[in-house]
């Protein structure tokens, strides 16, 4: 996984709408890129409400959100409608993102073993390195705990 103070690898990838977005359009600015696992999932839903519900205060601070899974750009964009969540979601299903930031890794649940996007969110900053990294975030509160990070 990536550290602190390391160059954040830059992407292209599709919104929901089809747009391709890459990071290195938001150089100049603090850039929340947070994965996850799968639209429509319960933690993941939660998380994502948690961001549309802070949204305003990552806007008035000139912060970019970005949610990141492997789900299609159809379903993100379901995802988004359902949820009316405002910032970027982008498809990554062939991990172009999701390898180089080392958020793919081995899960187990119930003793079974498979691979799979581990939740962690990265700060950005306006030069394009990594800010910091949270592992393992709590999808209700990632949010508010991403703007208590900031504010220091």
């Amino acid at each position: 996984m990536l550290e602190i103070g390391l160059k954040a690898p830059d992407f292209t990838l599709e919104d929901k709408d089809g747009n391709t977005v890459s990071l290195s359009d938001f150089l100049g600015k603090k850039v929340v890129i947070y994965f996850y696992p799968k639209d429509n999932t319960p933690g993941c839903t939660r998380q994502a409400c948690a961001f549309a519900g802070a949204y305003k205060q990552f806007e008035e601070r000139g912060i970019v959100v970005i949610g990141i899974s492997r789900d299609s750009v159809a379903s993100h964009q379901k995802f988004a409608e359902k949820y009316s969540l405002p910032f970027i979601l982008l498809s990554d299903p062939e991990r172009k993102a999701i390898e180089p930031y080392g958020v793919w890794q081995e899960k187990k649940l119930y003793g079974k073993v498979s691979f799979g996007i581990v939740r962690t969110t990265f700060i950005i900053d306006e030069d394009g390195n990594i800010a910091h990294v949270m592992k393992k975030v709590k999808p209700d509160t990632n949010a508010e705990e991403i703007l208590a990070k900031i504010e220091r």
